[in-house]
């Protein structure tokens, strides 16, 4: 497949995994009488990339998130001649979805008013439950590591040449749907503590489209702690399958 085939699967993949995830917290979550709340935005999250991961997962590997694609980089599974392009076309179809959002939002009856941060990520006053900087990082990282670990797992064909481990390991067919109940796992925990990120390019759309200060300048948390998960979690799997391989 070529290169700005799977760029553009990576594009659309993230554009529907923020139109699915944060539209459903914008226009759903509080919907008076029959709101979806926060597991109605945790699963709304989770089936973004089910279904994506099904739809064009075979075309792009179905990252949809920087730090997805570079913890995979550092675990054998990615190369790093595409690790930028993929980045761009994620936060660019991130934006996308935002500022498709944002247009929706400014139609709807309370007009501009209604885009507010975009359902961005922070602390402190940003955070939903007003937790601090520390607990924000913490979660962040832990979160984005064990989301790696499970799509290393999930997707462990023993193939080398792509970071395999022990053939036929992964039962295959099943990993969409096993990374997107994860996703889901992961914004019913950390939706109270940082709005749930794990992913850079969720953060980024949001905070620019919508221009919050607040979002901007705390920004650099939600690149920093789920690159730093991700990388943690791609060398924790290959050091668990390397001494699993050799007992």
């Amino acid at each position: 497949m070529h290169l700005h085939n799977r760029l553009f699967a990576e594009f659309f993949g993230t554009l529907w995994l923020v139109l699915g995830g944060v539209g459903s917290a914008k226009l759903a979550a509080a919907f008076p009488d029959v709101g979806i709340g926060l597991v109605g935005v945790s699963f709304a999250f989770g089936l973004t990339v089910l279904t994506m991961a099904y739809a064009v997962g075979h075309i792009s590997g179905g990252h949809f998130n920087p730090a997805i694609s570079i913890g995979l980089w550092f675990g054998g599974r990615f190369s790093f001649a595409e690790l930028i392009p993929y980045i761009i076309a994620q936060v660019a179809g991130a934006c996308a979805a935002a500022a498709i959002l944002a247009i929706i939002l400014t139609n709807g009856p309370d007009g501009a008013a209604a885009i507010g941060n975009l359902a961005s990520n922070g602390y402190g006053e940003a955070s939903p439950g007003k937790f601090n900087l520390i607990a924000v990082i913490i979660t962040e990282v832990v979160m984005t590591a064990a989301f790696l670990m499970v799509i290393m797992g999930v997707t462990d064909t023993g193939d080398s040449s792509v970071g395999g481990t022990i053939k036929g390991r992964a039962p295959a067919g099943f990993a969409p749907l096993a990374i997107g109940m994860c996703l889901t796992l992961i914004h019913l925990i950390s939706i109270p503590v940082s709005n749930t990120s794990v992913n850079p390019a969720r953060s980024t759309g949001p905070a620019l489209i919508s221009m919050d200060a607040t979002a901007l300048s705390q920004l650099w948390v939600f690149w920093a702690a789920p690159i730093a998960g991700a990388i943690i979690g791609a060398l924790a799997y290959r050091a668990l399958m390397g001494a699993k391989q050799e007992a």
